[in-house]
C-alpha cells in the first residue's frame, strides 16, 4: 500500500512531519471493505447458533470466526496472513505446477531473430519500447506499459549532491521539489514522476585512459610504483552515481492531445514532448544542472547495466573509446543473460543477487536528504538503489479524496464519542490530519500518493560476503529512520520498482476512471 500525503510542513525548518496515510482505510474498525466483509460472514453463523440456542455450536463457529479475523486483519510484515497464504500458493504453484525455471535469453541461445524485439523477464515483459519522432535530432524511447495503460519517457540527470548542502539550501530544494510536484498536478498529460538514484561500482576506466594519454615516458620507477598502489587502493573504494528520472501519463490523458498530435505513437510522443522543457526546468530549480532524455539506446542500457553493473564498465570503456560505436546497445541484448529460478527472498540474475525493499517513512518526521544513509555502499563491488515514485492527482479528484476522508474520520470520532468510546491518540492524529489535508489541498497544495523502493546487489559468488550480510548492512543503515520492508515472494518485481528507470513501482488506483 502507498500512502498520501499534501506537499506541505507543518513547521519551520528541515524537519518534515509524517502526516500521510495509508489507502484503502475503511469504515468500521480501520477493515477495508473486503475485510469487512469476509469478518461478518464468519460471524453470521455464530449468530444464528445463538439465536437458535445452540451454545456448543456458537462456541465451535466463535472459535472458527476468531480464526477468520486473525487470518484476515492480523498484519504480518506488511501483509495479513490470509495474503501471505495466498501469495504462498500462488508462489508454490507458479514454481512447481507451472514449471517456472531459469530465464535465458533468447541472444544467449542463439535464438533472437529481431535485434530491436525487447527481451526481458518477469514483470518487464509487460512493456513495449517505441523510437518516437524526432526531437533535437535524435528519438526519445518512449516506454509503454501495456497492462496499466501509461506511457513514459526517461531522462538521465546530473546533479551535484545533496550531502554537503546546508540547512537553508536543503529547505529550498525541499520547497521547489514541492513547487515541481505542484507544478504536474496541474498538467493535463503527465500525472507520475520516478527519480531514481543508482550507484554504480567504478572500475576507474575513465582515469585508466586519462593516465594512458597523459602518461609521462621518464617518469620515475618509484613514482609510478606509488602512482600505481594508490590507483589498486582508491579504485577499490570508488564508487560513482547515476540519476534517472522518468516522467509518465495515462492512456486516458494522453488520448485527447495525441489525437490532436496526429495519434499513434507519433502522437504519444509529441504529446510527452509538450511537456519536457517544463519538466527540466523544474528539475534545475532542485538543483539538476543537465537533464538528457534518453533514446531506446539510452534505455536499453540503463536496463542492461540495472541487471549487471559490471557492464557498464565495458560501456563506458566503448564510448570513451569508440564514440562511433556508443549508444547501439540493441534491446535484444538489454536484459540478464541468464536469471534462476525465482527465489522467495531475493533476486537473482547475470550473476548478481539482489535484495529489495519497501521504504516506510517514520511517523516522527524525516528530514530533507535522509535518504542519503541507504546508498552508503559496505563494501566494493556492491550496489546500492533508491527509487521513489510519485503520483500527483489532479485538484479535482484531491478535494473529494480529502473530503471523503475527513468526512469518515469525523463520523467515526463522532459515532465512539457518543457511544461512550474513548479514542486514541492515533485517532485523534487522525482526525486532525483530515482536516490538516482538505485545508492543504484547498489552499493549492497538491495531494501525492508516493512509494519508495531501495535495494542492494552484490555479486553472488561472494562467499565471505553474501546477499544475506548485504541486506543485513541496508537494514543497519535505516534503523532509527525508516522502517524496512522486505518484499519476500514478488523480489522480481521489487527489483524493477527499485533499480529500473521504466516507470513501474506504483500501483494503479482502484477509481481510475475519475481521473483525468
Amino acid at each position: 500500500r502507498t500512502p498520501e500525503r499534501p506537499m506541505t510542513t507543518t513547521e519551520p525548518g528541515r524537519m518534515y512531519r509524517n502526516l500521510h496515510h495509508r489507502e484503502g482505510a475503511g469504515w468500521l474498525a480501520g477493515l477495508s471493505t473486503g475485510q469487512a466483509v469476509v469478518v461478518g460472514a464468519a460471524c453470521v453463523p455464530v449468530v444464528v447458533a445463538v439465536g437458535a440456542g445452540r451454545w456448543s455450536a456458537a462456541f465451535g463457529w466463535l472459535l472458527v470466526a476468531a480464526g477468520v479475523w486473525v487470518l484476515v486483519t492480523v498484519p504480518i510484515r506488511g501483509r495479513p496472513a490470509l495474503f501471505w497464504l495466498v501469495d504462498l500458493c500462488m508462489f508454490t504453484a507458479g514454481g512447481v505446477v507451472m514449471g517456472w525455471a531459469a530465464w535465458q535469453s533468447k541472444a544467449a541461445a542463439g535464438r533472437a531473430d529481431d535485434p530491436d524485439a525487447p527481451d526481458l523477464p518477469g514483470v518487464l515483459a509487460r512493456f513495449r519500447f517505441h523510437d518516437g519522432p524526432p526531437l533535437a535530432d535524435q528519438r526519445l524511447c518512449l516506454i509503454q506499459d501495456s497492462v496499466d495503460g501509461r506511457w513514459a519517457i526517461t531522462g538521465r540527470l546530473t546533479h551535484s549532491g545533496v550531502a554537503m548542502a546546508s540547512a537553508g539550501e536543503s529547505e529550498g530544494l525541499a520547497a521547489q521539489l514541492g513547487t515541481m510536484l505542484i507544478g504536474v498536478a496541474h498538467r493535463e498529460v503527465i500525472d507520475r514522476v520516478s527519480l531514481l538514484v543508482r550507484t554504480v561500482p567504478d572500475d576507474g576506466t575513465d582515469y585508466a585512459l586519462w593516465r594512458e594519454q597523459h602518461e609521462v615516458d621518464d617518469a620515475p620507477e618509484l613514482t609510478r610504483q606509488i602512482a600505481a598502489e594508490i590507483d589498486r587502493t582508491v579504485a577499490a573504494a570508488s564508487v560513482r552515481t547515476e540519476l534517472f528520472v522518468t516522467v509518465c501519463g495515462t492512456e486516458h490523458s494522453l488520448r485527447r492531445a495525441a489525437k490532436a498530435a496526429g495519434g499513434g505513437v507519433a502522437g504519444r510522443a509529441y504529446a510527452l514532448y509538450r511537456v519536457l522543457d517544463g519538466v527540466a526546468d523544474a528539475l534545475r530549480g532542485i538543483g539538476v544542472t543537465e537533464v538528457t532524455w534518453l533514446s531506446s539506446a539510452g534505455v536499453a542500457e540503463a536496463v542492461r547495466t540495472g541487471f549487471n553493473p559490471a557492464a557498464a564498465a565495458h560501456l563506458r570503456h566503448q564510448q570513451l573509446t569508440r564514440p562511433d560505436r556508443a549508444g547501439h546497445l540493441s534491446w535484444s541484448m538489454a536484459g540478464p543473460v541468464l536469471a534462476p529460478t525465482p527465489a522467495a527472498r531475493h533476486y537473482a540474475h547475470d550473476g548478481f543477487a539482489t535484495v529489495a525493499y519497501a521504504v516506510q517513512p517514520p511517523v516522527g518526521g524525516t528530514s530533507f536528504g535522509s535518504l542519503g544513509p541507504l546508498l552508503a555502499v559496505r563494501r566494493a563491488g556492491e550496489r546500492r538503489s533508491l527509487q521513489i515514485h510519485y503520483e500527483v492527482l489532479d485538484p479535482s479528484h484531491a478535494r473529494r479524496h480529502v473530503a471523503r476522508t475527513r468526512f469518515r474520520d469525523t463520523l467515526i470520532a463522532d459515532l465512539k464519542a457518543t457511544r461512550g468510546f474513548g479514542t486514541t491518540v492515533e485517532d485523534q492524529q487522525r482526525h486532525a490530519g483530515g482536516h490538516a489535508h482538505e485545508a492543504a489541498v484547498a489552499a493549492g497544495h497538491a495531494l501525492v500518493r508516493y512509494t519508495i523502493a531501495a535495494a542492494t546487489t552484490v555479486p553472488s559468488d561472494w562467499a565471505d560476503w553474501g546477499i544475506e550480510d548485504a541486506a543485513a548492512g541496508i537494514e543497519n543503515d535505516a534503523a532509527d529512520r525508516f522502517g524496512l520492508l522486505r518484499l519476500e515472494l514478488t523480489q522480481d518485481a521489487a527489483f524493477a520498482a527499485a533499480c529500473l528507470p521504466v516507470g513501474y513501482g506504483l500501483p494503479g488506483l482502484p477509481n481510475r476512471r475519475w481521473q483525468r
